[in-house]
């Protein structure tokens, strides 16, 4: 008898704790990767960027930036700088995600 009271224990407090996991990503809206058809956020999404500055570089001059400069990562992970488009100049982000927003 006390053997399967004690599995029950066992089990019963492995279950009560992984249901108290929060998720990976408590944002839906947030995905890890975008794709051509995941919807463009308003804002750069907070997180670990693993992008180098030469990737972020990349990244800036392929949606049409020119002249960047100033790129440092912040303490959300993502890179800032300034870049040049259309002869004006923006502050421009880049997320882990790595969606490129002009300022």
């Amino acid at each position: 008898m006390r053997i399967p009271m004690l599995a029950f224990i066992l089990v019963s407090m492995t279950v009560a704790a992984s249901a108290q996991q929060q998720p990976a990503n408590p944002d839906p809206k947030t995905p890890a990767v975008t794709t051509k058809t995941t919807p463009p956020p308003s804002q750069p999404a907070k997180g670990a960027n693993s992008f180098t500055e030469d990737q972020a570089r990349k990244r800036f001059t392929d949606a049409g930036f020119t002249g960047i400069s100033g790129l440092s990562k912040d303490k959300d992970g993502i890179w800032r700088g300034k870049g040049m488009k259309n002869g004006a100049t923006h502050d421009i982000a880049l997320d882990y995600q790595g969606n490129v927003f002009p300022r």
